[in-house]
């Protein structure tokens, strides 16, 4: 029976899916450990649940019987993706489950700071009563500029217009408008025309800073700055200077370029203190409603992926959908994506008597994978013999 080890308090959805698929020798750890520790926590596992906050480097995608990562989140940038591809581990996410929980706390930001209320809020509790409607202004009407229409951006677009907001968008990729938004010709354009200015984008370099000096600069003085995305598309000191300067309104942060590792360090940052900035601790999909939704998503796709090997959605890998077994034995094979890969392999089941019923290659990178259905005796002698053969990177059989 497969050994599952799930970090930082996975939401008990994912434990339901996996009991109720069989597996039953599940390990939790409520917070993320150490690396130290790490070790000794993967052994044995053959699937790791991972949040944010646990990072799998190559030498922890090292341990022999580790077979797939589930991320319980969007992002995967704490996972060694190409170490865990040339190990023949596929990493799985959750790309939908909190969309709502994100877009509403972007749509709730927005309406706070267009009313002002971060500073009135700090005001009364300071003892004073100020009932003016000086820089306060409804959203109905304002212009929602959306920098990345994805999962999360659309569906904020959607919410939005249901707010009366006029939505533009940009993005790499051409997307279809949902409602009446419309596409922005770049971003400079979007940034001179929204109100609000709602960010996301994944991480990496291609996004490093795109909220700088110059970018922040070309927004209309006045507006605000939302970032639900990633901590490092925003120049915070760039940022700070265009708050202090009353060129910006007010932000929203969920997300910093460097972020407390635990709950009791604090956040340094040089937006603490001021009163037209919100800052929350990354918690735009932290809803009871989005971790149910995400232990479940992760959780079966790791069940789908253990019980039929299905690679769909696999962030790293060759992706295979579900195939229904078409034989009495199904054979998992990654291999370095050579010439003639697929003919050896299948020369190799031939020698040992195996019948293949059904086959799927897909390859991604310097890796393929194929899904093989056999009939014959599938022993050690043969997934020994597959297993050692210089083209193969893993082999396994359910």
């Amino acid at each position: 029976m497969a050994k599952i080890v799930l970090f930082e308090n996975i939401h008990p959805s994912a434990r339901a899916v996996f009991e109720a698929a069989g597996y039953t020798d599940i390990v939790t750890h409520a917070a993320a450990l150490p690396p130290s520790q790490m070790h000794d926590a993967l052994r044995g596992a053959q699937v790791a649940g991972i949040r944010s906050r646990t990072h799998l480097d190559a030498a922890l995608l090292s341990s022999p019987d580790l077979r797939v990562v589930g991320c319980f989140c969007i992002g995967t940038n704490q996972v060694d993706l190409d170490s865990a591809m040339q190990r023949g581990i596929p990493v799985f996410n959750a790309p939908f489950s909190n969309t709502r929980s994100v877009a509403e706390l972007v749509l709730g930001e927005a309406i706070l700071l267009l009313r002002r209320i971060p500073e009135k809020n700090a005001r009364v509790h300071l003892g004073h009563w100020d009932k003016s409607a000086a820089g306060a202004f409804e959203t109905r009407g304002k212009t929602l500029g959306i920098v990345g229409y994805g999962n999360i951006g659309s569906q904020i677009s959607t919410l939005a217009e249901s707010l009366g907001m006029r939505v533009i968008y940009h993005d790499v990729e051409a997307k279809l408008p949902l409602g009446n938004a419309r596409p922005a010709g770049t971003l400079n354009e979007l940034l001179e025309q929204a109100d609000v200015v709602t960010l996301h984008v994944p991480g990496g370099k291609s996004t490093e800073n795109i909220m700088n000096a110059e970018t922040i600069a070309r927004m209309q003085r006045g507006a605000i700055l939302i970032n639900a995305s990633r901590g490092t598309v925003v120049d915070i000191d760039a940022l700070h200077a265009a708050l202090k300067s009353g060129h910006l309104a007010g932000a929203a942060l969920d997300v910093f370029p460097t972020e407390p590792k635990s709950a009791d360090e604090p956040l340094a940052s040089p937006l603490i203190g001021m009163p037209n900035v919100i800052l929350t601790p990354h918690i735009g999909g932290s809803t009871q409603e989005s971790q149910e939704n995400i232990g479940r998503e992760v959780a079966e796709k790791l069940v789908r992926f253990m019980q039929a090997g299905t690679t769909k959605g696999a962030v790293n890998f060759p992706e295979l959908p579900y195939l229904e077994p078409a034989g009495a034995t199904r054979i998992l094979h990654v291999h370095r994506n050579a010439p003639g890969a697929l003919g050896t392999l299948d020369n190799l089941m031939a020698q040992h008597g195996l019948n293949i019923v059904s086959q799927t290659l897909q390859t991604k990178g310097q890796i393929g994978y194929v899904i093989t259905d056999v009939e014959g005796q599938v022993d050690d002698i043969v997934m020994t013999t597959l297993r050692s053969h210089p083209i193969t990177v893993r082999c396994d059989r359910l």
